[in-house]
């Protein structure tokens, strides 16, 4: 008999041999759900001793129900799908991966930008259809040395983009109420206001966490002060972007371009989700990536053998690594 149950909540990986290789040796049995809604979970999991989690939302109605449970943890970096406070008012470890994907983030990211700063979508669109002309680009094409990049946020994913854009010749700026001008100095990069950032940038890149402060920190007002040749992008929480503002505003080519790899309602977390739900998929000027800026080969495994190395650590009365607590989110 097992010693332990774990409960896979969700997931969209291919089997649980990586979690299996390591929780099942200490005692463990591990059970992949489907729940990537996180609705009925409480019951499906009731006798967890811990929960791994990819989408589905653990909220404090669900928590209530999970009366043995020690840990639940996060396949990823984001806890706002997490009810922290609550796990912790029940004796519940909350965990995530806070350093897997910083490599693959920022090169999606980078490669968005790209694509559309180079109008590489429009010139494939044309020459499909007959076309073999340089003056068919959307917008004219900036050269990247001596363009502005901005950068919303300023954490370890941000710097890397600093890092990688610098020999492109970039004027590289950011803003980030939570690091200091000095550190970001060092990178090469000048820290701007926020309406600063946005009235100067050809690109903008939103790098932020959710949370209260940032949802729709793009939002209509935010987009007013974009630039009509900027291009905007969004790695991060698909709430961060107020797709109805941004909707309008491409629609009357306000801005030159989007590139999102989530939009706001983040299909990953619906059951029956469909494009005719959200207006930017009829937009010629806006891209969309499926949650995937995280995604390579050597991300995914790193991220389930941290995760369930977090879980092992806990249930064999040990402190995992990646502790969040609720005062951190």
């Amino acid at each position: 008999m097992a010693k332990f149950k774990v409960y896979i909540s969700d997931y969209d990986y291919p089997d649980n041999s990586i979690e299996k290789a390591i929780l099942e040796p200490i005692g463990a049995e591990v059970i992949g759900l489907k729940c990537n809604t996180g609705e009925g979970l409480g019951e499906l999991a009731a006798d967890a001793d811990a929960i791994l989690q990819q989408y589905a939302k653990i909220m404090r109605p669900t928590i209530e129900k999970l009366k043995k449970c020690k840990i639940i943890a996060r396949y990823g970096v984001g806890v706002d799908i997490v009810d922290v406070k609550a796990a912790y008012e029940h004796g519940i470890v909350v965990t995530n991966v806070p350093y897997y994907c910083i490599d693959e983030v920022a090169d999606h990211a980078i490669t968005l930008s790209f694509m559309m700063e180079r109008s590489i979508p429009r010139y494939n669109e044309r020459v499909h259809s007959g076309s073999y002309r340089w003056q068919d680009w959307n917008v004219p094409i900036q050269r990247f040395r001596g363009a502005v990049y901005g950068l919303i946020g300023f954490g370890r994913i941000a710097q890397n983009i600093a890092r990688k854009l610098l020999p492109f010749g970039f004027r590289i700026v950011a803003y980030d109420p939570y690091v200091s001008e000095s550190y970001i100095n060092t990178f090469g990069v000048e820290k701007l206001p926020l309406e600063e950032l946005l009235s100067i940038s050809h690109i903008v890149t939103v790098l932020t966490p959710y949370t209260e402060e940032t949802h729709h920190i793009i939002n209509a007002h935010t987009l007013s002060l974009m630039r009509e040749d900027a291009y905007l992008v969004c790695v991060s929480r698909g709430k961060c972007v107020d797709n109805k503002a941004l909707y309008e505003v491409l629609k009357n080519r306000r801005i030159a371009g989007a590139a999102l790899d989530d939009p706001e309602e983040e299909p990953m977390k619906m059951e029956n989700w469909t494009p005719k739900n959200n207006p930017l998929f009829t937009l010629d000027n806006c891209f969309f990536t499926p949650h995937t800026a995280y995604v390579s080969k050597q991300s995914l495994e790193e991220c389930r053998r941290v995760a369930a190395n977090n879980v092992k650590a806990v249930l064999l009365g040990q402190k995992p690594f990646d502790i969040v607590k609720p005062n951190e989110v």
